[in-house]
């Protein structure tokens, strides 16, 4: 079983900046991407950012050039390093692991941005 502890929510003023951080434990096999997800009220989850382990980053477009994604592989810990928030990125994230059996799903941190 697989554990995701996420930190890093919290409220921020528009324009500000926060980092995320997720760390896996647990039997893990081989992770095929460890990335980010977000929900806010009344939308359906969304990608933020996911990073393979070969390097490869993957962006929603309405986040990129704001969003940084980073992982330390020997910590099995995923980062996201977000800046110039803005209203709109208000939601529940959500941490995901993927292995070669299944999908995982940290409980999720409240970011807010106040405008």
């Amino acid at each position: 079983q697989v554990q995701l502890v996420e930190s890093g929510g919290g409220l921020v003023q528009s324009g500000g900046s926060l980092i995320l951080s997720c760390a896996a434990s647990g039997t893990i096999f081989s992770i095929n991407a460890m990335g980010w997800y977000r929900q806010a009220p009344g939308k359906q989850r969304e990608l933020v950012a996911a990073a393979t382990g070969v390097g490869s980053t993957n962006y929603a477009d309405s986040v990129k050039g704001r969003v940084t994604i980073s992982r330390d592989n020997g910590k099995n810990t995923v980062y996201l390093q977000m800046n110039s928030l803005k209203p709109e990125d208000t939601a529940v994230y959500y941490c995901n692991l993927k292995d070669v059996t299944r999908d995982y799903w940290g409980q999720g941190t409240q970011v807010t941005v106040s405008s």
